[in-house]
């Protein structure tokens, strides 16, 4: 699998320990080259299969540079949760946020979600042995997921654009959708259409399965 590289902006707390971020262009370079070549290295072997030498390797940084931002293989899981977390709401953030109504923004977010995962597919194997590698950002990836379809929904309701009890109930709903869907049309399957795919979802969130006349 060839390792991607990514331009996204690194959080504050993207290093393992606060005191170790870097304050350079070439050393948030090189912890992106890290992170991203953990994505690769858990993605393929998993977390007790993976090891730092083969992250570096891919990273092809060396051993010494690993321990500059991290101190562990814990720590830079951890952080790759985050990371991924991030790149996922960066995304599709600005995606929805150009709907014209809240259900469009649904549709958009699904679309532009399905593609994150054909292109990502690593994501899911991350975010599931995050449940029992580190539980903390387990949970906290799919809450702060829900909690931004929730302030769509919340605005969407004051527009009128939905009713107005939508909240988070509706927001886990349309999460869990969303994750089921990523895994059988981008972890699984990636070749039927994602338009048509959010469109269907979309469809279901606007009517309902109430049998139409």
């Amino acid at each position: 699998m060839d390792q991607p590289q990514s331009s996204a902006p690194l959080a504050e707390n993207e290093a393992g320990n606060p005191d170790k971020t870097p304050r350079t262009e070439r050393g948030r370079r090189t912890l992106r080259k890290l992170l991203d070549a953990a994505a690769i290295e858990f993605g393929e072997r998993g977390f007790h299969e993976a090891s730092i030498s083969a992250i570096t390797r891919r990273a092809g940084t060396a051993l010494g540079s690993f321990y500059t931002y991290f101190d562990s293989k814990e720590e830079i899981f951890q952080a790759l949760v985050r990371y991924m977390s991030e790149q996922l709401r960066d995304h599709v953030t600005p995606i929805v946020q150009g709907a014209p109504d809240a259900i469009a923004a649904e549709r958009l977010g699904l679309q532009s979600y399905l593609g994150f995962v054909r292109e990502h597919k690593e994501i899911y194997r991350i975010i599931d042995e995050a449940e029992f590698v580190d539980y903390a950002s387990y949970r906290s990836h799919y809450e702060t997921t829900v909690e931004r379809i929730r302030q769509r929904l919340e605005a969407g309701a004051k527009r009128g654009d939905i009713r107005p009890d939508a909240g988070e109930v509706h927001a886990w709903a349309i999460a869990g959708m969303n994750v089921f869907l990523g895994m059988r049309y981008g972890l699984w399957d990636d070749a039927p259409d994602v338009d048509a795919i959010a469109q269907a979802a979309n469809d279901l969130l606007a009517n309902g399965l109430l049998k139409r006349d």
